[in-house]
């Protein structure tokens, strides 16, 4: 069941929605308001209206919800497209007027190319680990244009072992998640959260460069890859 989709739905049909739980493998589980997903411009942070701002040409907006960041694309005159996973956060898209939404996997995605890949919201973290962070700017190579960008945000989360020890095996970034909502628990899935340096060392091994755009006071920062000449 996708219990996020059916969060939304609620959100979206009969708001508001109920709790919706966020567990983690670090720390006792979170709750997550869901009218976040559907903010308006004047409710973003400034890093959101940053990595907006940095979009160009012909964009996909990955992991995008409910449309949010790319409904204000459109409306500033840009062609985008918003992609998830989940098929009702798709539908929701739609139904609030965005005119290009797809139901896919960017770890798989092969159907066309942009000039601006944006991950908004940790949405880099789709790829899992630092192992699949490695293949997967090994793999979006091909779904760029020449001059093309990635562009997202992700944090530091050393701040969570300053109590608890830093994992023996693996990178301490690397956490699993599942949501609940109305008492129905989703499968666990893996999120990677990348510090700079990883991310710049990750980068430049992997033929990109790497940008730091913007830092915030949460250990947050937005970054902009470009390939390498």
């Amino acid at each position: 069941m996708d219990v996020f989709g059916e969060a939304l739905k609620d959100q979206f049909t009969k708001p508001p929605a109920e709790t919706l739980w966020v567990h983690n493998s670090y720390d006792e589980p979170e709750e997550m308001p869901v009218d976040v997903y559907f903010r308006g411009e004047e409710e973003m942070p400034e890093l959101e209206l940053k990595a907006l701002a940095l979009c160009n040409g012909k964009v996909l907006d990955v992991g995008a919800g409910v449309g949010s960041h790319a409904l204000i694309l459109q409306k500033r005159g840009l062609n985008v497209t918003g992609m998830d996973i989940s098929g009702p956060a798709v539908t929701i898209m739609k139904q609030r007027g965005l005119k290009q939404a797809i139901e896919g996997n960017i770890l798989t995605y092969k159907e066309d190319t942009y000039d601006t890949l944006l991950f908004m919201m940790n949405g880099i973290g789709l790829t899992g680990s630092i192992a699949g962070l490695k293949a997967f700017l090994k793999h979006v190579k091909g779904l760029l244009n020449p001059g093309g960008q990635l562009v997202f945000d992700s944090s530091d989360l050393s701040y969570l072992y300053q109590e608890i020890p830093f994992p023996l095996n693996g990178y301490y970034g690397e956490v699993s998640f599942r949501y609940e909502y109305k008492s129905i628990k989703g499968n666990w899935f893996k999120w990677v959260y990348v510090d700079q340096k990883t991310l710049k060392d990750i980068a430049q091994q992997s033929g990109w460069d790497a940008e730091i755009v913007f830092e915030d006071d949460h250990d947050q920062y937005l970054a902009r890859l470009t390939l390498s000449k």
